[in-house]
């Protein structure tokens, strides 16, 4: 039989992130593409004694059905920790649980794009966020990024061209792919360009919490005043991304058709997750558990930064990061990437080739993306020796 695909699909790829896991299930290639946690992250420990107190006091709470809107004591003590702590949240707006911050971008995508309006995002940009809009028949224009965040007379060009634009998308914290975190400034001027020109602003901040060096920024959802702003969390990177709980904050009328997108989708999210999380977060010192990852991180980084100062430079240059998962690595205008990429997976090493998180297939990139959480130090030191090496032989 000839399949027949919706319009929505016939363009979209696998995601080449997903294809270099099938070469990092090798046991004998060092993978650096992954985007995990830290093994030593997970509160494990504590999981399994919540778990086994909801099951053995509530098990039904656990068990059945629940709301799409989300559990509500865990609705309300977000609601009360992202107003006090980092001032997101008013009147206006209301909080919706969800299955992973991926599903916001689904979500926010289907109750507000039409097929061929246009979302304006950063360039390199999230490759799971682009693929969900693609799938919407979004026209995806790209914002190049400096090194305090995107470009503001390049967005500004891109706001007054085009006329269907309907949000920003932007990452402003540690970037994925770049570790790029954008300036006090630079969120402010987003913001009051996204109010001149009529659009809405995705604010994706799952790595946030992870800053291990250098100052705390105010979220853009903090200066929203005109109800622009859809604010995504999510405790994938701070608790466990398989337990799939994701947040969002954002105008009253954004949350209600995004629940009934949702109940459509999975009817709720998976509610002994939410049951989870909610203890962790009220019974539990979460303050200090996130210290915690801010420890790790911070060592695991500056072990793989001093590998790379010693191995890759100056043949290859990269970005310094004070908090996030991933390192933006520039090789060489005269080297091909792509090549330099399928060679490191012949020498047993993976990374990401940056064309991945483009907006448009033909924008070019001489850049690749190293995450250095997953991997062991052994294995952080094989590979980047291996690619040390390679660097040389440019």
């Amino acid at each position: 039989m000839d399949y027949v695909f919706s319009d929505r699909v016939q363009t979209l790829k696998p995601s080449a992130i997903r294809e270099i896991f099938k070469y990092a299930a090798d046991p004998t290639v060092v993978s650096l593409s992954a985007g995990n946690p830290s093994p030593e992250a997970f509160p494990a420990k504590e999981i399994a004694e919540i778990s086994a107190r909801i099951m053995s006091e509530d098990p039904i709470a656990a068990l059945q059905y629940s709301v799409t809107e989300g559990y509500a004591p865990l609705r309300r003590f977000l609601t009360d920790y992202m107003k006090e702590k980092h001032s997101v949240g008013s009147e206006s707006d209301d909080i919706l649980i969800t299955s992973g911050a991926q599903q916001i971008m689904d979500l926010a995508s289907k109750a507000i794009l039409n097929e061929g309006d246009a979302v304006i995002c950063e360039n390199p940009s999230f490759i799971g966020s682009l693929n969900t809009f693609r799938s919407y028949n979004a026209r995806l224009v790209g914002v190049p990024i400096e090194g305090d965040g995107m470009n503001i007379a390049a967005l500004e060009e891109a706001l007054k061209k085009e006329k269907r634009a309907k949000f920003i998308y932007t990452i402003p914290n540690f970037q994925n792919p770049s570790g790029v975190t954008m300036s006090r400034e630079k969120r402010r001027a987003v913001y009051d360009l996204a109010v001149k020109y009529g659009v809405l602003i995705i604010e994706d901040n799952p790595y946030g919490d992870l800053r291990f060096a250098g100052e705390f920024l105010p979220c853009i959802k903090s200066f929203d005043t005109e109800g622009i702003v859809i604010y995504a969390g999510s405790f994938s990177k701070v608790i466990s991304p398989g337990m799939r709980v994701g947040y969002t904050i954002a105008p009253k009328e954004i949350i209600q058709k995004m629940v009934v997108c949702k109940q459509g989708q999975d009817v709720h999210t998976n509610i002994w997750s939410q049951l989870v999380c909610h203890e962790f977060l009220t019974k539990y010192d979460f303050d200090a558990h996130l210290q915690r990852l801010r420890e790790i991180y911070r060592k695991k980084a500056a072990y793989t930064m001093d590998l790379m100062d010693e191995h890759l430079t100056p043949n290859i240059t990269y970005r310094r990061i004070d908090g996030g998962l991933f390192l933006w690595c520039d090789l060489p205008e005269r080297v091909d990437m792509q090549q330099f990429c399928m060679d490191a997976v012949k020498n047993k090493v993976c990374v990401v080739p940056g064309s991945a998180f483009m907006a448009n297939p033909e924008d070019r990139t001489n850049s690749f993306r190293i995450n250095y959480s997953t991997p062991t130090d052994e294995q952080l030191k094989k590979g980047i020796e291996i690619l040390g090496k390679m660097a040389k032989e440019l």
